[in-house]
């Protein structure tokens, strides 16, 4: 049996009937900010799309986008940025589970990839400062 989920009391039900209004006081103060701004316009669109077809895949740019209980089983492409031309690891798949709401879309699409170090290059070192460049 699979256990129900609550977010400060409330089941998921709950929370999918409350205002935007209502679901600001209940979560975290950085994200009850955002939401008491208002939505933008890209994150208006965003939200209508997700309720009009929410089995559809639905790629964004918004990353400061905060999950919404209405959200909740969307499958999203979010923008990562920075990959390379050709390179199709510039969205991360994601389906919004309702652990992630009061968080924004970006935490789930890290834009830093790990460093990786090689060999130093010519002239790194005190010794390979007179080594011929050419050949």
């Amino acid at each position: 049996m699979a256990k129900e989920f609550f977010y400060r009391g409330k089941s998921l039900e709950e929370l999918k009937q409350m205002t935007i209004d209502e679901i600001a006081r209940m979560i975290p103060s950085r994200m009850r900010r955002s939401l008491k701004r208002g939505l933008t316009n890209q994150q208006k669109i965003l939200l209508e799309n997700i309720k009009k077809n929410p089995e559809k895949f639905h790629k964004t740019h918004v990353r400061d986008m905060v999950v919404l209980p209405q959200m909740v089983g969307a499958r999203l492409g979010i923008f990562k940025g920075g990959a390379k031309p050709g390179d199709n690891s510039k969205w991360v798949n994601v389906v919004i589970a309702p652990e992630m709401i009061g968080h924004r879309l970006g935490e789930y699409s890290i834009p830093i990839g790990r460093v990786k170090h090689s060999a130093p290059g010519i002239g790194a070192s005190k010794g390979s400062k007179h080594i011929a460049t050419k050949t």
